[in-house]
Order: C-alpha cells, then sequence, then structure tokens
C-alpha cells in the first residue's frame, strides 16, 4: 500500500509539471480512487493547485457483463502477458473481491455531494451525473454517454476516382471518372463478398461520394459535416497554380500543415471540430461504411488510431482502397483492403525541406479574410451539395474571374454566407466589412 501511494503522488507530480510547464490543459489522472481518503488526497493537490477536478466511477455489478469485460479486455491487458485465460478470469475475480473490502463508492447524497463526477452503471446502462461545472466536465459527459463498448467495425474509402483528381485539382464537386465508376463497382462487390447486410453506409453531399455510393444498390446517409475540407479561394486549383499564384500561402501550409487555414476556407483544425459529431456517432454506431474525402478520413483515422495533430495531414489514404477498423482494448486493429483498380495518388509527403518554425516563424492570421499574399480577393463558391451549380464560371484559378458586363474600376460586392446584412443600416466601417467582402 505505500508503494501504491507513492506511485501516486509521483504521478499527481507528473500532471503538476504537465499542467503548469508543459502547456498541458487536461491531464486525466488514472488510478485506483475507490477510496475517500485517496479522493481526498486528489483535491487537497487540486486545491493546492487552483486546477479543477472531475471524477469518473464505473460501476459494474452484472456477471455476465464482467466475464464478457475480463475476457475482451483484460486479456490484453499489459497485466497478463502470456497468460491462460482460464487464468486471467480467476486472478481479476480475485482482485475484484479484494477491492469490495475497502471501496467506498462516491456518494451524491451526503460526503461528495460538492464533488462534480459522472458515475457510468453497466457500461452505459445508467448514468448518474453530479454537478457539472463547465464546458469541459459537459463535453466529458457528453463522451461518455456515447461511447458503447460492443463488437462493430468501421469501414472507411475515399470515393472514386473523380475527373479532378485526374486533373491534380483540389476540392470542388466534379464526376466519377471511368476508373472512379469501376471502383463505384468493385466496392459493391466487395460489401457483398463481405456479407456486411446489416451495414450502414454514410456519404457526404459532394456528387463523387454519393455517386460512389449509388453503386451498392443500398440506403445511404448523406452527412454535410462530411464535406471535404474547404479550400477557400483555392478550390479547385492545382497545386502548381496555388503555389504560383499564391506562393507565400503555399509556403505557410507547408510550415503548419495542420494548423494553416486556407483564405476563406478551412484547416484541419477546423475540420477536427467540424466532424465531432460524425466520431460521437461511429462510436454509438454498428458497423458503418463512410465514403468520404482525403482529409475527412485522415482526420477520422487519426481518431481511431490516436495519431498526433502533427503527423495527421499527412496519413496516407489511397483512392480504391478500404480499410476495417475494428476498436479493441488498448487499440484499434486495422485491415486494408486494395480493390484491384487502379486510381492517381493524390497525396502530397510532408516536404523534406520544412522550414524550421524557430528560425521562421509562423505569421497568424486573424481571420479567413486577413489578406493574402496577392491582392486577388476574389471569393470562391464552395459547392455543397449534388447539383447545387456555381453562382461563377468554374476557371483555372481565381486570377482568371472577370465579369464582362461590369463598368471598368467598379467594385463587386457580395453579402458573406449566411449573413443577415440585408436591409441593414451600418453604424461604421468594421460592421460594413463584416457583412461584405469585396
Amino acid at each position: 500500500m505505500m508503494i501504491r501511494k507513492h506511485c501516486a503522488l509521483v504521478a499527481l507530480e507528473d500532471v503538476k509539471i504537465y499542467l503548469n510547464e508543459e502547456g498541458g490543459q487536461i491531464a486525466v489522472f488514472d488510478a485506483t480512487n475507490t477510496t475517500r481518503e485517496r479522493r481526498d488526497l486528489i483535491i487537497g493537490f487540486v486545491k493546492e493547485n487552483a486546477y479543477k477536478v472531475f471524477f469518473v466511477e464505473s460501476v459494474c455489478d452484472d456477471p455476465e457483463v464482467i466475464a464478457a469485460n475480463i475476457l475482451e479486455v483484460k486479456v490484453s491487458s499489459p497485466d497478463y502477458p502470456e497468460t491462460h485465460r482460464e487464468r486471467v478470469m480467476d486472478d481479476f475475480l480475485k482482485r475484484i473481491e479484494c477491492y469490495k473490502v475497502t471501496y467506498q463508492p462516491l456518494d451524491p447524497d451526503a460526503y461528495d455531494k460538492a464533488l462534480s463526477f459522472i458515475k457510468v452503471m453497466n457500461v452505459g446502462r445508467r448514468f448518474l451525473v453530479n454537478r457539472v461545472q463547465d464546458y469541459i466536465q459537459s463535453k466529458i459527459v457528453y463522451y461518455l454517454m456515447n461511447i458503447h463498448v460492443h463488437s462493430h467495425s468501421i469501414y472507411l474509402c475515399r470515393h472514386g476516382e473523380s475527373e479532378h483528381n485526374v486533373q491534380g485539382r483540389i476540392g470542388g464537386d466534379s464526376e466519377l471518372s471511368p476508373r472512379g465508376r469501376q471502383f463505384a463497382n468493385a466496392l459493391r462487390d466487395f460489401v457483398e463478398e463481405h456479407k456486411l447486410s446489416d451495414l450502414k453506409v454514410w456519404t457526404s453531399q459532394l456528387r463523387r461520394t454519393i455517386l460512389t455510393a449509388e453503386e451498392l444498390g443500398v440506403p445511404y446517409e448523406q452527412w454535410k459535416i462530411l464535406n471535404e475540407i474547404d479550400a477557400g479561394v483555392c478550390e479547385e486549383m492545382t497545386y502548381d497554380m496555388i503555389q504560383n499564384t499564391f506562393p507565400e500561402e503555399f509556403a505557410l501550409r507547408d510550415q503548419d500543415k495542420y494548423h494553416y487555414r486556407y483564405p476563406g476556407g478551412e484547416s484541419y483544425q477546423d475540420l477536427v471540430q467540424r466532424l465531432e459529431p460524425v466520431i460521437m456517432e461511429l462510436e454509438r454506431q454498428g458497423n458503418v461504411l463512410v465514403i468520404c474525402h482525403q482529409a475527412v478520413m485522415r482526420c477520422l483515422l487519426a481518431y481511431f488510431l490516436d495519431k498526433s495533430a502533427d503527423g495527421l495531414p499527412y496519413i496516407k489514404c489511397p483512392l480504391h482502397s478500404v480499410m476495417k477498423l475494428t476498436p479493441v482494448a488498448y487499440g484499434c486493429k486495422v485491415e486494408m483492403f486494395y480493390l484491384n483498380v487502379e486510381a492517381v495518388n493524390t497525396h502530397r509527403d510532408r516536404p523534406l525541406a520544412k522550414v524550421r518554425r524557430d528560425s521562421a516563424p509562423l505569421v497568424q492570421r486573424r481571420n479567413s479574410y486577413t489578406p493574402l499574399s496577392t491582392h486577388d480577393q476574389v471569393k470562391r463558391p464552395r459547392l455543397y451539395s449534388a447539383g447545387n451549380r456555381p453562382r461563377l464560371p468554374l476557371t483555372p484559378s481565381p486570377t482568371t474571374l472577370h465579369f464582362p458586363d461590369m463598368p471598368e474600376g467598379a467594385l463587386l460586392l457580395q453579402p458573406n454566407q449566411g449573413s443577415l446584412c440585408e436591409g441593414n443600416s451600418f453604424d461604421s466601417a468594421d460592421e460594413f466589412n463584416d457583412c461584405f467582402r469585396f
């Protein structure tokens, strides 16, 4: 017991270093805090350092759930290397009996009524939530009430090769290429071959994913939040076009691809936040096939495979392949299936001559409309659904947009998408600029 308490104190010191010196914001203190004495020790530590604490207690008294948990989770635990399953079951049941002797559950009606905590009973059958006090605590509750411990698989693939893929253009809403349509047929055969009859199919609202799903001949759901990352003014440009038209933007993105936001568009960080509802729903569902896009697939893989933000934008997600993710204890089992249909390679490796941040600090934008490295400020329309045609003709790059009926020297005034500016009066130039772009 003395050794265990010492380990707990050392771990709390690690928490302090992480939060105070290493820039951490949230620390998970994973320990057997089953007594009031141990929890009071943590509360004292928290008060001393002006932190907040939120307790998570998992209570399980269903014999079937306990047995299933031991066999599925504890067998792969580091506590039991190369041990027979029968011995694991017997040993862990003895451990439970030992804990019962000293275990003091959280008491929401008396001793612990002032604490913030959630009780999870029998792996999510019931929940008891007490004194949730801030945004982070509510997000923890939301997450724990949405994850489900059940056997299921998640199938991820990109749409079939598109015409834009062939041309090397990013974004847009193009049709499938002939090889893309061939992949859609191969994907249908894959689903039939693996007998995925109970499979749910999700797509974005862009045509290339919808056309891929149509060939499956099964119902599917369209999710707007599964749309590809918005490249803003760079939509439908090739990387060479971007480098020639916006050289500083091109260099900025290579410096920090995760945080870089396309002018008028999104960053990978924005995309991760946008995809949160999809991730939560994937945690709840059974078997799901998600037909999505390269950046979206990278974000989903990074979540389930525990990849860092720095490495996320460089995860390889080739066209015409299916990745099967099966969540297991302490990780995720990954299987890759190539469906034998050729496609272009759209992956762009991390630049070898990456500029060091300490020698060339990033230029931080105030928002997505801060001026670019060029004076061309035309915002390209984003296509959000199949059949929704652009307001302006598609062109090779923003610099070629022109309006023949407009007098020379006139300003093009266009309301920001979703703004409530029509009919408004403005008290300042800032209010006017918030509603319109030139």
